[in-house]
C-alpha cells in the first residue's frame, strides 16, 4: 500500500521562499512510491477561526475540505514561514479551523490525531524560520500529532535558491532530503490507514 503524503505551504505569496522549498520537497518524494500532492491554501479561503461564527453557521465548507485531505494522508509536511518569531495567521487559522471538524463524510475524524508531520521552513534571516517552527510543533503536537524532530531550515533563503528553484546550499538540501526520508520512514512505520 502506498504512502500518501501532503505537502502545505503555510504562504500565499506566490513568490514565496517556503512554496519554493515545497516544491523541492515535492520533486523528491515524487521519484519515490509514495503519493504526493499539494494543497494550496488560496483555494480553500476561510474566515478568521471564532467560536460564536462556528456555533451560528457550522464548521466552513472549505474547512471541512480540508480536513478531509488531511484525514486521508499517512504524512503532512509543513513548509512555513515564520512572522514576528511565531506562526503565520493564515496556517494557524487552517489549522483551528481543520481541527474543529469532527466528522467527515459521517464518519468520526480527527484530522491531526495520529498524524505523522515534518515541519520546514526558509527565512531571509540568519535562523531559518526556527522559532516559527517550534510555535508550529507545539499546536501540532498538542492536537495528537506525531511531529517528527527533523526539521528542514533554510536560512538567508534569498541565496538559497537557484533559477530552477533547488537548494544550493549543500547542509540545506542535505536537511531536505534527511527530513523526507524520515517522514516517509515513519508514515510508513504508524501507518493510520493500514
Amino acid at each position: 500500500m502506498s504512502t500518501n503524503v501532503l505537502i502545505m505551504p503555510g504562504s500565499l505569496r506566490l513568490g514565496s521562499y517556503n512554496r519554493r522549498l515545497a516544491s523541492e520537497a515535492m520533486r523528491l518524494i515524487s521519484v519515490t512510491d509514495a503519493v504526493v500532492s499539494r494543497i494550496d491554501l488560496a483555494d480553500y479561503p476561510l474566515p478568521i477561526y471564532d467560536g460564536d461564527v462556528e456555533a451560528e453557521t457550522g464548521v466552513p465548507h472549505n474547512a471541512q475540505l480540508i480536513a478531509q485531505r488531511i484525514a486521508a494522508q499517512d504524512a503532512l509536511l509543513i513548509v512555513s514561514p515564520e512572522y514576528n518569531a511565531s506562526i503565520p495567521p493564515l496556517l494557524k487559522n487552517t489549522i483551528d479551523w481543520a481541527s474543529r471538524v469532527r466528522k467527515v463524510q459521517e464518519r468520526p475524524v480527527q484530522p491531526f490525531k495520529g498524524l505523522v508531520v515534518g515541519l520546514a521552513s526558509a527565512s531571509p534571516g540568519r535562523f531559518g524560520g526556527l522559532r516559527g517552527l517550534e510555535a508550529v510543533r507545539i499546536v501540532l503536537r498538542a492536537l495528537g500529532a506525531e511531529v517528527l524532530t527533523q526539521q528542514c531550515l533554510v536560512p538567508r533563503a534569498a541565496e538559497g535558491f537557484d533559477e530552477n528553484g533547488r537548494l544550493t546550499d549543500d547542509v540545506a538540501r542535505s536537511s531536505l532530503e534527511t527530513l523526507c526520508e524520515k517522514l516517509l520512514d515513519t508514515a510508513r512505520s504508524l501507518t493510520r490507514h493500514g
